[in-house]
């Protein structure tokens, strides 16, 4: 029963949505690397719930380190965050304790756990526990960043709504990290979050699908086989609650084409290898080309819907009905974006250090 993601640098996380608190702990990290708690504020801003398109839960996040830095800088031992919970509404859950919400992970949480997990809220299961995951990515965002590798996550679409794709890789990056809800095109951002409006005032929630750009990443990271960088980044993006498919590069439209539309050719340019198209999300054989790594992944629907739903009692092992009481997302897709950039930084940290070593990070 493990809940720690990555090899030379490593994060668990612990806690549950109606808990105490939850936390993370960041090992295998360089020492000297810089910590800004602002920054980590700014990143968790990202997460938070917004008006009519969000849950009524609004939680401070107001997180502490309490190990693994010193005098601003990492020290290299494990680096623990902790965030207090502090707006749980554990009644909302006490009358369907037993009933399976379609979607969720109660039934597999109970099968698994053998009914001593916390159920209130999803338990760990719940999204509030990326809260966590954000914090602790935000560290290696930032370390990252300070090597030239940027990271960056748009809605590339919302509720059957097309955002502008991406351009200008890295000026769209500055412009991403800089806003809320993460569309290049304002207009379009508007009519999604319009979308979202319309499916909570039914009681019902959308989805959509969030691209994501690594910029500045060498040639020659990732091991073929078993750890290549689309199994190493999709082990992580599937721990984003949500997410239902990755997708790199072309991947899916490719199958409807040939070789010759989308290899990627290769030429030099200021005595740099680059490919002319970048079909292949800047990876082939599992390793990285120098190019931009891109992927695009699914979010389905907020599975939380106030709408009433067939349902088991796996307790009671009876047919039943529920109707769902609390307070729930319509979308979360505009607030996963940061915790995608959060385990994208995790997974290439991790990829990182493997081939250089771990005190590359912060050399």
């Amino acid at each position: 029963m493990k809940n720690t993601f990555g090899n030379s640098i490593a994060l668990t996380l612990f806690g549950e949505s109606h808990g105490v608190q939850i936390g993370a702990v960041l090992d295998g990290l360089a020492p000297g690397i810089n910590i800004d708690e602002d920054f980590i504020r700014a990143q968790l801003d990202k997460r938070r719930p917004v008006g009519k398109i969000s849950t009524a839960r609004h939680e401070a996040d107001a997180f502490q380190i309490v190990s693994g830095v010193f005098g601003g800088k990492t020290t290299g031992t494990p680096l623990t965050i902790l965030i207090p919970n502090t707006a749980q509404h554990s009644k909302d859950y006490s009358a369907t304790r037993s009933l399976a919400r379609p979607g969720h992970a109660d039934y597999t949480a109970y099968a698994k756990y053998h009914g001593f997990e916390d159920y209130r809220g999803g338990g760990h299961f719940s999204g509030r526990v990326t809260a966590a995951l954000v914090a602790a990515g935000a560290i290696l965002i930032a370390a990252l960043r300070e090597k030239g590798i940027d990271i960056g996550t748009h809605i590339h679409s919302c509720a059957g709504i097309k955002d502008a794709d991406f351009d200008d890789i890295k000026a769209d990056i500055v412009k991403l990290n800089d806003l809320g809800f993460a569309v290049l095109d304002s207009g379009r951002g508007e009519e999604m979050k319009a979308a979202i409006e319309a499916a909570a005032a039914e009681g019902d929630s959308v989805g959509g699908v969030l691209e994501t750009a690594v910029i500045g990443m060498p040639a020659g990271v990732g091991e073929p086989w078993f750890d290549t960088v689309e199994g190493v980044l999709s082990h992580a993006l599937f721990s984003v609650p949500a997410i239902k498919g990755v997708q790199f590069g072309d991947a899916f439209e490719m199958v409807n084409g040939k070789g010759s539309e989308y290899n990627d050719r290769y030429y030099i340019s200021d005595k740099e290898i680059k490919t002319k198209t970048n079909h292949n999300g800047g990876v082939n054989g599992g390793i990285t080309n120098g190019m931009p790594i891109l992927f695009r992944c699914a979010v389905k629907p907020t599975p939380s819907i106030f709408k009433a739903q067939e349902t088991v009692d796996f307790i009671k092992k009876e047919n039943s009905v529920l109707e769902l009481k609390g307070r729930h997302d319509p979308a979360i897709i505009h607030r996963a974006r940061v915790v995608v950039d959060s385990v994208t930084a995790l997974a290439i940290a991790d990829l990182l250090a493997q081939r250089y070593g771990t005190d590359w990070l912060a050399g």
